[in-house]
């Protein structure tokens, strides 16, 4: 009941969403015969172009997927940047492996600084992102900050691109400071093979 009335909910303010595949206890299930997926994925083959009612969830906990690239973007951040983003008035996600979602206007491109980043994903058109209180099999989707807390307002994914340069620039601050030994390995590409050599002459 409680995803039901989300999805009618985020649904009756205009937020795209469509169902997604359920918890069953042991991984995220669709009953599609010829589906083999077991991680969270769209129930409908069709589900970009779908507009789909609350009905879907008095079947099963399906989850609340919202699709992105129409109203809003999601920026999706490892756990110890997001924490570290201030300044963002809009909505934010938590997902249960620890990375953050920031949902922005849509629109926007992510700044070089930030597409070159492995760990750093922007959810536009042809994306979809699980909506709170979607149960997965890490455990449940949370907000941080919800729409309702934020009164529905998407900022400029600007200003939050912004923003988490700023928090990664003083996470390399205090990135520098910790002695050698203690310095842990969080953010950058991880070397490939070209570089492993060029480092082993």
């Amino acid at each position: 009941m409680r995803l039901r009335n989300t999805a009618k909910r985020l649904a009756d303010r205009g937020w795209p969403v469509t169902p997604g595949s359920y918890f069953n206890g042991v991984r995220m299930a669709c009953d599609r015969s010829t589906c083999w997926a077991t991680s969270c994925h769209p129930l409908l083959p069709d589900w970009e172009s779908n507009e789909d009612s609350a009905d879907w969830w008095a079947e099963r906990p399906h989850a609340v997927l919202l699709r992105t690239g129409r109203i809003f973007d999601v920026i999706e951040v490892p756990g110890l940047l997001g924490a570290k983003v201030s300044g963002v008035f809009g909505p934010i996600a938590l997902l249960p492996n620890r990375r953050w979602m920031f949902f922005v206007r849509s629109g926007s491109m992510l700044r070089a600084e930030l597409d070159h980043r492995l760990d750093i994903v922007q959810h536009g058109a042809g994306s979809w992102v699980p909506a709170p209180p979607t149960p997965l099999a890490e455990g449940s989707v949370r907000w941080h900050l919800s729409p309702q807390q934020v009164g529905w307002n998407l900022p400029l994914a600007t200003e939050v691109q912004q923003a988490m340069l700023t928090a990664l620039v003083a996470l390399d601050a205090s990135f520098l400071d910790l002695p050698l030994n203690a310095r842990p390995r969080v953010f950058g590409r991880p070397p490939t093979v070209e570089t492993a050599l060029r480092r082993a002459a």
